[in-house]
């Protein structure tokens, strides 16, 4: 093919727009709408993941030590906790600290723990621990129960269940969304085509008679769809970074706590920005290329 019939297809692909313009901005008003919704769920999972990610940070995981584990089994100890694949930070509290962190949240009854000093003290030295995946929680307790000089571990066990559910939940949720509005995209470019086609049915046969190759006669519907799912693509990131931004600003000047956490924790836009308008694009692209020829095989048979 050369250059000059490849410009040629290029505007035909065009005029095909021109021509069926109202039909092809419909298109391109229900694409947009179905690619904010795919953005929205896309960057309401991530920031969900994020912000599930700063809970399970807060969530601590404590390792009591056994009354009569030695120093030096207590410093072994803390080296096998630092060295699990699952446990990002370990801080160690001894019996003393124990015992004075218990005084200074009972305060001015702190007088009451004075005889229990030294041998005398009933609190064990511990270890508080963070983990990076809630989901090898148990996994990780029963090695941990295992070691030398544990005493037992209490986990928040409900809480990363919950956690656990909730990041799948999300996730399942999200992938279903973008699955179906993207069939639902494709669909919405397909019935453009099929009207373009329909409407130069005449012309596609005098084509094929003179001897036009299937693909000579495809060329300007991809086009079009190409354009069609572009050009929707980039509508639609425009909007969603215009409403993204709107919902940082207004969460941003909230007063109140939960939503200043959920704030802090939200991914910005910039930090993902380049890579939401490349998938957009691809997306958009796809959607036009799919729905170009899931029915044009059939209605080229003339």
């Amino acid at each position: 093919m050369t250059l000059s019939s490849f410009g040629y297809l290029l505007k035909e692909g065009g005029r095909n727009i021109k021509a069926n313009r109202q039909m092809s901005v419909a298109s391109i008003g229900v694409l947009v709408a179905c690619m904010l919704l795919i953005g929205a769920a896309v960057l309401f999972s991530m920031n969900v993941n994020s912000i599930m990610g700063y809970i399970e940070a807060m969530n601590e995981m404590v390792v009591f030590v056994q009354d009569d584990a030695d120093q030096a089994t207590i410093d072994a100890l803390g080296q096998s906790l630092k060295s699990d694949r699952n446990i990002s930070s370990v801080t160690y509290t001894s019996k003393e600290d124990a015992l004075k962190e218990q005084m200074n949240i009972m305060e001015d009854a702190a007088d009451l723990l004075e005889g229990l000093q030294g041998d005398e003290n009933p609190l064990p030295a511990s270890y508080s621990i963070q983990l990076k995946d809630l989901e090898l929680l148990d996994e990780t307790v029963a090695r941990i129960n295992n070691m030398p000089g544990v005493n037992y571990a209490v986990a928040p066990t409900d809480v990363a269940a919950t956690l656990v559910d909730v990041k799948k939940g999300v996730s399942t949720a999200g992938f279903l969304i973008v699955a179906i509005l993207g069939m639902v995209s494709v669909i919405i470019v397909s019935n453009t085509i099929k009207v373009t086609v329909f409407n130069r049915r005449k012309e596609i046969s005098i084509m094929k008679y003179v001897g036009a190759t299937d693909t000579f006669i495809r060329i300007p519907f991809l086009v079009e769809g190409m354009i069609i799912g572009l050009v929707s693509a980039l509508l639609a990131f425009g909007l969603l970074w215009a409403g993204y931004d709107y919902v940082l600003r207004w969460l941003g000047e909230t007063g109140s706590s939960w939503l200043q956490m959920a704030y802090a924790n939200l991914i910005p836009f910039d930090s993902i920005g380049l890579r939401l308008l490349g998938g957009f694009t691809a997306a958009g692209v796809s959607f036009g290329v799919l729905g170009s020829l899931f029915f044009l095989g059939r209605y080229l048979k003339v």
